[in-house]
Parts: C-alpha cells; structure tokens; sequence
C-alpha cells in the first residue's frame, strides 16, 4: 500500500459527515471525514465506533454524559452504546471501523462511503 498524506486527502473534499474511505487494514475501513454540527443519535449494534482527532474539537454525547476530545485525542464508543458526534466548529477525524458499516448504525439512513 502506498503512502497515504492524510491533510492530502482531507484537502479533497468540503462536504461533512461524508466519510472517505483512504486505505483497509484487515477487514476494516480506514476512513476520513470531516464534520460540522451535530450528527444524528445512532449505535452501532455489532460493532464498537473509533474515533481519532487530527484537527479541531469533537464532543461525543452519550446518554450519561459527554466526551471531548481535541487535536491527538481518541474514544472507542462500545457498541450498542447510543452517541451523538457534534463539532461546533469544523473537525478532522480519522475513523476505522469494519467495512460496510452504516455510519448511523442504519444502512436506511446512512452516508454513502466512497473511496479516494
């Protein structure tokens, strides 16, 4: 696999809430996405949700409180645990989670995954 310039990537596209997928490790996405506003409330019911801040700030709402997190900070949401991402102001963030999870936890709902 070559060398995957993560700033390159994310320089790509201007559109939130619409992960781009930059490279697979085992039977995972690698993903990009960058985001902006409150995302909707979902889980994931088979698997956990990782994310990984590159840039800006992230707040995580749970049901029981919340998780902020900044530039270098990562959370692990366990699955079946109902979350809300929400970024007042543009955020960069690096998710994995195995391919072809929906990520609003419904394939109905959820954004289409490309590929860059």
């Amino acid at each position: 696999m070559p060398v995957v310039n993560l700033a390159a990537k994310l320089a790509t596209f201007s559109d939130h809430w619409s992960p781009r997928i930059v490279g697979r490790f085992n039977d995972n996405d690698i993903m990009v996405v960058k985001a902006k506003g409150e995302f909707v409330w979902h889980a994931h019911a088979d698997t956990d949700d990782f994310f990984l801040v590159l840039k800006g700030h992230l707040t995580i709402q749970l049901r029981d409180g919340d998780v902020r997190l900044g530039p270098g900070d990562l959370h692990v949401v366990p699955k079946g645990v109902e979350h809300r991402p929400v970024a007042s102001e543009e955020v960069e963030l690096l998710l994995l989670e195995p391919g072809g999870t929906p990520n609003t936890g419904d394939p109905a709902t959820a954004a289409r995954k490309r590929e860059i």
